[in-house]
């Protein structure tokens, strides 16, 4: 990787330092497949996505349990085959609804090791603990399942080797295997690809414990008390980064539905002018936060909301320390940066993930390690950033999209930010209003624990399943 030494910004110091560091990052151990008792199941399943192609399958199944003794239902996988639309294509799966609770259903991805014509990837269904045991002769109930392709394109399941159009109604289904502590007992599998196969994706059952903050921002307003209460500040105060003069408004700061969740909007607005312009900032007041995981679900914006496109515009999800000294080395800073319009030398459209060691802001001199992607990422986009003692990784939607060097991770704690401002007024000069916006669906910050991408889904699955919409472990 090079380095980015554009002059992207000047942050505002921050207040609030931890004193003491925190604890070392690792990859916690998962919990172990548990032994199942001698048994049988049953699989059944039906779709309401009947079509050749669909935005999504949705392959709804009931596990029951045919066998004599008790099931722990952990012990218990399921297989669905199908035929990726391309090489390379990322797919998510979800969980609409379940009888045993979406929190205790998970869903990985893999590739066979023998390869069919209609069966490329397999969507594994797992249990955790807390889905419980299955009585001789009772069924898990519907779970509602879907999966997608990562980039919303229409996929194709007419070619699934699982895929059944005309069921309808739940009926057993040999289609879809099923094992228990690894071993078959239901279903045919494509040739020699039979469920003792191992996963080539990790599990998406997220690591127990952990000291954790989550936000599903449910709030009123930018006044609203409960955010300064749960550790938030919308920032109304002046100075960098963006345009000298530029105000940051508060009222800027919105909350709405999306998608059935409630989202955090960020409006940026200019008519041209230093006077006009109104940018927007939200920061955890504490500097608490180093090695762990940090994700958010964050929707970037590739045209106004109204008014003349083109302005220089940042779009970001970033950590960052205050800078206390030209060049200190123990400042830190991890970005997610979208300009929608190009900037800093650039054209058009580009993302970049930035790990700082430090800056000097006059005479500019930057210290940092950065990947980029040159395309436009309008849309919501699952974003997670990784730090432990070796690495810095960041991944957007499921994919790593770029690792940095054991040379740039954090020597002290830092905060968690989102904003959205304009790096000047060149990139469009007419004086009509517009405004911009910048969506924020969750925020998540697990200490000291490395968790992957399909974890991070599930972690905060289990939050909403659960109706929380605010948790903060944190030690400050």
């Amino acid at each position: 990787m090079t380095s980015r030494t554009t002059p992207s910004r000047l942050r505002v110091a921050l207040a609030l330092a931890v004193a003491a560091a925190l604890g070392t990052a690792g990859l916690t151990a998962l919990p172990g497949t548990a032994s199942a008792a001698a048994t049988s199941v049953s699989v059944q399943y039906r779709t309401s996505a009947t079509g050749a192609t669909a935005d999504q399958a949705e392959p709804w199944l009931k596990v029951r349990n045919t066998g004599s003794a008790g099931l722990p239902l952990s012990s218990v996988k399921l297989r669905y085959y199908f035929k990726a639309d391309a090489a390379g294509t990322a797919y998510r799966f979800a969980c609409s609804w379940a009888v045993k609770g979406c929190a205790n259903i998970t869903g990985t991805f893999g590739t066979p090791a023998h390869p069919t014509a209609t069966a490329d990837r397999y969507l594994e269904i797992g249990f955790t603990a807390g889905a419980g045991t299955l009585a001789p002769g009772t069924d898990t109930g519907d779970m509602q399942l879907r999966f997608h392709r990562a980039d919303w394109q229409t996929l194709r399941q007419s070619d699934d080797y699982s895929f059944g159009a005309s069921q309808t109604s739940y009926a057993d289904w040999t289609k879809v295997t099923a094992s228990v502590s690894g071993s078959t007992v239901w279903g045919t599998s494509p040739v020699g690809d039979d469920p003792t196969d191992p996963p080539t994706d990790p599990p998406t059952d997220p690591p127990a414990g952990g000291q954790s903050l989550f936000d599903d921002f449910s709030y009123s307003s930018s006044s609203d008390p409960r955010i300064s209460a749960n550790g938030w500040s919308v920032r109304s105060n002046a100075g960098g980064p963006g345009v000298p003069g530029a105000t940051w408004a508060p009222e800027n700061v919105t909350f709405t539905a999306s998608g059935g969740n409630s989202v955090m909007n960020l409006r940026t607005s200019t008519a041209g002018t230093p006077e006009s312009t109104r940018q927007t900032e939200v920061l955890t007041k504490a500097m608490k936060f180093r090695n762990g995981t940090y994700a958010a679900r964050v929707r970037f914006s590739d045209v106004p909301v109204s008014g003349p496109d083109g302005d220089r515009l940042v779009q970001t999800f970033f950590t960052i320390n205050d800078l206390k000294a030209p060049m200190a080395d123990d400042y830190a800073e991890y970005d997610f940066e979208y300009l929608p319009n190009g900037g800093w030398g650039e054209p058009a459209n580009i993302l970049y993930t930035t790990s700082w060691e430090t800056y000097n802001p006059d005479p500019w001199q930057a210290v940092n390690q950065h990947s980029e992607s040159r395309q436009s990422y309008a849309g919501w986009h699952d974003l997670v950033l990784t730090i432990d003692d070796s690495s810095i990784k960041y991944y957007v939607d499921g994919r790593l999209f770029g690792t940095h060097d054991a040379a740039y991770l954090p020597e002290r704690p830092m905060s968690i930010n989102f904003n959205q401002w304009l790096i000047d007024l060149a990139g469009q000069t007419s004086t009509t209003p517009r405004s911009y916006d910048e969506q924020v669906d969750y925020v998540l910050h697990v200490k000291d624990q490395v968790l992957t991408p399909a974890q991070v889904t599930a972690k905060v699955g289990a939050y909403r399943a659960a109706g929380t919409t605010f948790e903060d472990k944190v030690p400050g």
